[in-house]
């Protein structure tokens, strides 16, 4: 009687069919308001990639007289980092329930991973959640220390903190850049469909009957429903997305796991795989992202300049 008997990657293989890596990507991009909006790179070919960005610009001189001297310029750059992180899960799975199972395992499985890699990544990128050290600033940080924020209620109404002389839209474009895209909480459809204009009339719900068309300065929203943040530290991010990268390191790789024990942080054993007859499925990806913010002619100083603004409670 065999005693080394295990359910080894080609037992396995009909769980996880090789075209699914392309698939569970897309549904990520899905899942993640950043991802959808966020400009993409090629693959990175190693865990850190520089970037070149424009720190100086040239500058013109008229010259005076017959003879008078030409001016001198410059050009400068300094260097951004786009450093791959890993995001990672494991899903145990006994082999009872597989055995038992009368319905797709895999086809129940995948959408939840899609949603967790999509929180991850949002939460890590809007607010920081979780960030890794080597990530820039979390977009609400960096608004944050770039004077870029506005409280909800500041103006006369949440119109006016967004669309008005001194709202969101306007600290974007005081800083050289273009509105591009929203990311707004589920939570601020109902605000923006009590806005209504001098006579009373809705701006945005134009009729009872039709879906509402959420647009800001002609951009869409994007409402994000996943938990990646709350109202307890934003409402709305907007701005040039595609001032903002990201770049894929790793695509997800599977790995069937069978005789290993998954611990917690305190180095606990939580599952025994071998012992409680179970299997796991670990999915990893790594990638980067990075806000390059090159210098403009409208908005010279880094400190200040950013193409992001958000509003707060």
């Amino acid at each position: 009687m065999p005693y080394n008997g295990l359910i080894n990657r080609t037992d396995a293989a009909a769980l996880i069919p090789e075209e699914v890596s392309r698939e569970i990507i897309q549904g990520i991009a899905v899942n993640s308001a950043c991802l959808q909006l966020l400009r993409r790179l090629p693959n990175m070919s190693r865990a850190q990639q520089r970037m070149p960005v424009l720190s100086a610009l040239p500058t013109a001189y008229f010259v005076t007289g017959d003879n008078g001297l030409k001016q001198t310029t410059e050009m400068a750059w300094d260097n951004k980092y786009l450093n791959a992180e890993e995001i990672a899960c494991i899903v145990p799975i006994p082999e009872s329930v597989l055995d038992d199972a009368d319905y797709d395992i895999w086809g129940e499985v995948k959408p939840r991973i899609m949603e967790a890699f999509g929180i991850v990544i949002d939460a890590a990128v809007l607010v920081g959640t979780n960030k890794p050290a080597s990530w820039p600033d979390a977009i609400l940080t960096a608004a944050t220390a770039a004077g870029s924020t506005v409280k909800l209620g500041t103006g006369a109404d949440i119109y006016d903190d967004i669309m008005g002389e001194n709202g969101v839209l306007a600290l974007i474009e005081d800083d050289g850049f273009s509105v591009d895209g929203h990311v707004a909480l589920n939570t601020m459809k109902a605000k923006l469909r009590g806005l209504r204009d001098a006579n009373g009339v809705p701006i945005f719900t134009k009729s009872m009957a039709d879906k509402t068309a959420y647009q800001l300065d002609g951009e869409a929203m994007q409402f994000v429903k996943n938990g990646a943040f709350t109202s307890a530290s934003a409402y709305m991010f907007s701005g040039e997305w595609k001032q903002a990268v990201y770049s894929m390191r790793q695509d997800i790789t599977y790995k069937i796991l069978t005789e290993a024990v998954i611990q917690d942080n305190t180095g606990a054993i939580i599952y025994n795989l071998a012992q409680q007859d179970m299997v796991a499925l670990r999915c990893v990806m790594r990638l980067a992202w990075q806000v390059p913010n090159p210098i403009n002619r409208q908005s010279p100083d880094e400190a200040s300049r950013y193409p992001f603004a958000v509003l707060v409670p």
